[in-house]
């Protein structure tokens, strides 16, 4: 009984001493990750700070886990929100749902979505994990075009 103690622990002291140590001190220390790495969604808007999100939904019909939600409006001559017909007024991403596989970002004919290298994704509340259009659309490209009238509202 103790031979086999005095085994694993010599077996342990040696893994200890000889193998190379994988832990970080994160946060100060980040992991490098691969070049194909997806994880937080992010919403692109055009140079002219138009939305490029068309609320075709097609994100929504490729996603396997069914965690987006799409509703679409018509554009307007006074309310602009993208170039073409039609803008998404809801986009929401349950992201307690997302497997991240990227099919959403494959799935865009307008490339408006994409799967950045974001992996600090955490919340305190399951509400807080339904990302809405707001949390997800990248902010204007210039501080210029904020006064285009284009509000989420």
């Amino acid at each position: 009984m103790i031979g086999e103690l005095i085994k694993g622990l010599g077996v342990t002291i040696k893994h200890a001493l000889t193998s190379k140590r994988v832990t970080i001190e994160y946060p100060e220390q980040k992991r490098t990750l691969g070049p194909r790495a997806r994880w937080r969604h992010v919403l692109l808007r055009h140079e002219d700070g138009l939305e490029r999100c068309i609320g075709c939904s097609l994100c929504a019909g490729a996603c396997p886990a069914r965690c987006i939600l799409v509703e679409a409006a018509e554009n307007r001559e006074g309310a602009r929100y993208s170039p073409g017909e039609r803008y998404a007024k809801v986009y929401e991403i349950n992201m307690l749902r997302c497997i991240f596989c990227g099919y959403c970002q494959d799935a865009c004919p307008v490339e408006a979505i994409i799967l950045r290298p974001i992996y600090e994704i955490s919340e305190y509340t399951r509400d807080a994990e339904i990302y809405t259009k707001d949390m997800l659309l990248m902010p204007y490209p210039n501080p210029q075009t904020e006064d285009l009238g284009n509000t989420n509202a």
